[in-house]
């Protein structure tokens, strides 16, 4: 699914313009991610969290290269779903087993 069908389907549901729910979810991404740069975790109840996680130092290689680097320490953003979220999922989507 892509923003546009995101956009599709709450215009469907609530009748609203395009232009109108575009710019909410449009203004939603640029929040997160203006609050996340900033160190700050975002909590949804119901649905989940955009955290930052902090990845340490390490060593890799570059094999092509036979070339060994460091990767400085960073911080990632991850979602981390809501319980309710995750039962929702798991209750509607089945593996069919052959």
């Amino acid at each position: 699914m892509t923003k546009a069908d995101i956009i599709k389907d709450i215009q469907k549901k609530t009748n609203l313009s395009r232009d109108l729910i575009k710019l909410v979810i449009d203004s939603f991404m640029e929040t997160v991610k203006e609050n996340m740069s900033q160190g700050e975790n975002i909590y949804l109840r119901g649905f989940g969290s955009f955290l930052l996680k902090e990845r340490k130092e390490k060593k890799a290689r570059i094999i092509s290269k036979n070339e060994t680097i460091i990767v400085p320490a960073h911080y990632k953003p991850v979602f981390k779903p809501a319980p309710e979220f995750l039962k929702s999922v798991k209750e509607n989507l089945t593996i069919e087993n052959n």
